[in-house]
């Protein structure tokens, strides 16, 4: 059967509107419908006109004779090029052994990652005998559950007790003062910022093909002057106060910083308060353990008539200070692909920092030395821990410095009150020949010959003290000279425990020890008779009152017998 010429022209018509519109198995049915039409012949006409094969057209006629429900989709299910992992049914396996000295993540969790590229894996599983191209290894490890990630600081270290609890505690305080109305300051030092042209990172608008140069490599020697940005954000106000430094980031740094704010900014924004709240950092210039930073908040203290609060987070949670989030963020913002060629660009920048919550930050140079090295006496350290007034909950992180009068006396520092007198009997059973291998009266003469070496030691540790970085320890009372050569004597000859002798002098053994270790130079004066003295040392000494009087008996006894 010929089918008519008009028919096929009028079939071509048809399949260039319609077939562009079709998918695959739409236009495969279609087609068949229309080849069924025609008749015999048909598959024939239908194909060369749509340009496809006869097979096309047939296999459609196929499905339309068999009466198939639709399929919601193209190609029927398992149509199409199959996936490299089943062509290859060990490469999964082989990808796995690859990645496994590689892995970081946790096996059981959900989202892994791996060091090595997408390519440096394709070549390896070429090379086992597994090839699979970069892209395939990327859907295989994406289907294994791995992901390409970045560092995440997110994991915390050791958790110092009561962690959360001072965070509350802060809080608690901050609120108290500003419902009274009461300045609450956070306070810290940002990054070092060198000074010149060199370059930083970040981005900022330009014209097209005209970004800021700088050196191809930044050389800080030095010689580079660096600016030292001590930062003071008022919370209450929702303002900052930055002292940039030209020397050192010390504690006197700080509290000048501190002090500084107070008087050109903190005094007109707070008129007629008299207290403080400061929250900082537990390390740093304003470290809770610098004897220096209290020393110098005591002197702001009493130079401005503040009480001052001071309320420390816990080691390793700086990042919860209110500065950092609230002003140095901006700060870093502002100063983002800005070469700081010079203080005063830096300054500039700094000030103009704004936020739509209505930010406002205030700059100034501060070129004072700030030297390191600073050693306080002991006189220094114990009047700064007679001013601190700790609170019940950790103070070590928290107290306050309340201003003195010049003409208030400081208390009496407990450690330095000489104790109660040594009972008489005591010394005379303690000096006891058999005790110290010498009469009563020779150690009277020692005691004696040994007070100016006593008077020249003392002046040499008065003068060191301020160079000695052990430091003295103020804690052990006060012993008298004779006293304390008679603990020397009989921790070195050994004839008594210092815990009984201690006891018997009514004090105790660590106190006694140290008294004893503090005249222990002095017997060095002597001579080579007290040398010889010296010498003996007991391998069991009395440790009991009633053994202690034995020795001193048996020794009577063998002085009236003549038999020592």
């Amino acid at each position: 059967m010929t089918i008519p010429g008009e028919v096929l022209a009028g079939l071509d018509m048809k399949f260039a509107v319609i077939l562009p519109h079709l998918d695959e198995r739409q236009r495969r049915l279609y087609l068949a419908s229309e080849a069924e039409a025609l008749g015999h012949g048909g598959i024939a006409a239908v194909a060369r006109i749509a340009e496809v094969s006869e097979s096309t057209v047939a296999r459609g006629r196929e499905e339309l004779a068999a009466g198939a429900a639709p399929l919601g989709r193209v190609r029927r299910t398992g149509g199409g090029r199959k996936s490299a992992a089943e062509r290859d049914p060990c490469l999964v396996a082989a990808l796995e052994s690859l990645i496994e000295p590689r892995e970081l993540g946790d096996p059981v969790s959900p989202l892994r990652w791996t060091t090595a590229s997408l390519r440096d894996l394709s070549r390896e599983l070429a090379e086992a005998g597994h090839p699979a191209s970069a892209p395939v290894v990327g859907g295989l490890l994406r289907a294994m559950g791995f992901s390409l990630q970045g560092m995440a600081k997110t994991r915390s270290g050791s958790q110092v007790p009561d962690r959360d609890a001072q965070f509350r505690h802060i809080n608690s305080a901050a609120e108290r003062f500003l419902a009274g109305g009461l300045p609450v300051v956070s306070v810290d030092t940002k990054q070092k910022e060198p000074i010149g042209e060199l370059a930083r990172p970040g981005r900022t608008y330009r014209p097209k093909g005209r970004p800021i140069t700088a050196p191809d490599h930044d050389f800080i020697g030095p010689d580079t002057p660096v600016a030292i940005p001590y930062g003071i954000y008022d919370l209450g106000r929702d303002s900052g106060w930055v002292n940039v430094g030209t020397d050192r980031n010390t504690a006197a740094f700080a509290v000048e910083s501190l002090r500084r704010w107070w008087k050109l900014q903190g005094h007109l924004d707070y008129p007629g308060v008299d207290r403080l709240l400061v929250t900082a950092d537990a390390g740093g210039a304003n470290s809770a353990d610098s004897r220096l930073f209290k020393m110098g908040l005591a002197g702001f203290a009493d130079e401005c008539g503040l009480s001052i609060t001071v309320a420390h987070f816990p080691p390793g949670t700086s990042k919860w200070n209110k500065v950092e989030h609230r002003l140095f963020s901006r700060i870093t913002h502002s100063l983002r692909g800005q070469p700081l060629t010079s203080y005063e660009v830096l300054l500039q920048t700094i000030s103009a920092t704004r936020t739509s919550t209505g930010l406002t930050v205030q700059a100034m140079l501060d070129e004072n030395a700030y030297p390191t090295g600073r050693v306080l006496t002991r006189a220094e350290r114990k009047g700064v821990d007679r001013r601190v007034e700790r609170d019940a909950f950790h103070g070590e992180w928290n107290y306050t410095i309340a201003p003195q009068n010049p003409d208030q006396q400081l208390p009496e520092d407990p450690h330095d009150e000489p104790g109660p007198p040594v009972p008489p009997e005591a010394t005379f059973l303690l000096t006891h020949p058999a005790l110290t291998g010498m009469t009563r009266e020779q150690f009277e003469q020692l005691v004696l010959q040994l007070e100016p070496c006593r008077q020249v030691l003392a002046e040499a540790e008065r003068q060191s003290e301020g160079r000695d970085h052990r430091g003295r320890n103020p804690g052990f009372g006060i012993l008298d000279h004779r006293h304390r050569v008679l603990a020397a004597v009989l921790r070195s000859r050994n004839t008594v425990t210092l815990t009984l002798a201690a006891e018997l002098m009514g004090r105790t053994r660590n106190v006694l020890s140290y008294h004893a270790g503090r005249a222990k130079p002095l017997l060095a004066f002597a001579g080579p008779e007290l040398a010889r003295i010296l010498v003996f040392h007991r391998t069991h000494p009395p440790r009991t009152l009633e053994a202690l009087n034995r020795v001193t008996e048996q020794y009577d006894k063998e002085i009236k017998s003549g038999s020592r």
